[in-house]
Formats: structure tokens, C-alpha cells, sequence
């Protein structure tokens, strides 16, 4: 299959947004629906931006450097993966409730930069080979990065 790693990764944030959509709905429910609902997130999450990270960023910083969008989206990873290891761990439904609210806000901000702003930027930047190379890297890695339901430490 040939697929171009933007257009998988876009792919990817389509189960994200929902389990994004879900997390939102649960946010008045208990502290356990909280942390269950954050947990499946955490699976699709840290792969995602695992593979991002190692595969299509890696490529764009190597062409552009760590510009301040790099940079942000890399700080976006570890804001996103810190306030997951809270939700982990908190037992107060209001803590509960403004930390899930403050991750779905940010991943949904995180996915519409990506989109707007880094596949647009890769596709010039890259070129259409380099990203379909990237793409066949994803396929290939994916396999061996399954989702996992441990939450990746910052």
C-alpha cells in the first residue's frame, strides 16, 4: 500500500477525536469513568505521537531545524502525556474533571496545527516521495508500535 505519512496520521485522529468526543461527555461523570475513558485515550495517544515524533517531525526538524511549530508541537507531546500521568493518579472528581477538560482541549488545538499547519508545511518541505518513504516507515512501524494501555511517562 502506498500512503503518505501525513494522510496516515490523519487518518489516526479520526478514533482520537472521538475518544477526545467521549472523554468531554464522561467529564461529569466519576473519577473511575474519567480515568478509564483517559486510559483508552493514553493507548491511541502515545503511539500516535510516538511515531510522529521519531518519523515525521525527525524528518522536518532535519530540513527546517527546531523551529518554534517543531517546538510546539513537541511541548504540546509532553503537556499531553503529563496531564494523563495526573489523571492517572487523581482521585478528586473536580481535579478530575478540569484535567480531562484541559487535555481535550489541547489535543483537539494540537490535531487542528498538525492539519493546518505542519502536514501543509511538510508537503513543502518534503515533497510527495518523502513523505510516501514516511508513510511506508509508518506502515512498517505501526506494526511493531502497537496501542498500549500504559501511559508513557514525561
Amino acid at each position: 500500500m502506498t500512503i503518505k505519512i501525513t494522510d496516515a496520521l490523519v487518518g489516526e485522529h479520526g478514533p482520537l477525536y472521538a475518544q477526545l468526543d467521549r472523554l468531554a461527555l464522561v467529564t461529569e461523570g466519576s473519577v473511575d469513568a474519567i480515568r478509564s475513558c483517559s486510559e483508552l485515550l493514553a493507548a491511541g495517544l502515545a503511539s500516535h505521537a510516538q511515531l510522529e515524533d521519531t518519523l515525521l517531525f525527525a524528518a522536518l526538524e532535519q530540513r527546517t531545524g527546531r523551529d518554534s511549530l517543531l517546538e510546539g508541537m513537541y511541548e504540546d507531546h509532553e503537556q499531553v502525556d503529563a496531564l494523563l500521568t495526573e489523571l492517572a493518579g487523581v482521585d478528586d472528581p473536580g481535579e478530575a474533571r478540569v484535567l480531562a477538560t484541559r487535555l481535550v482541549a489541547l489535543a483537539r488545538n494540537h490535531f487542528a496545527k498538525e492539519e493546518k499547519a505542519v502536514f501543509p508545511l511538510a508537503a513543502q518541505v518534503l515533497g510527495e516521495d518523502e513523505l510516501v518513504r514516511l508513510g511506508e516507515e509508518w506502515e512498517y512501524r505501526r506494526l511493531e508500535t502497537p496501542f498500549t494501555l500504559e501511559v508513557r511517562q514525561p
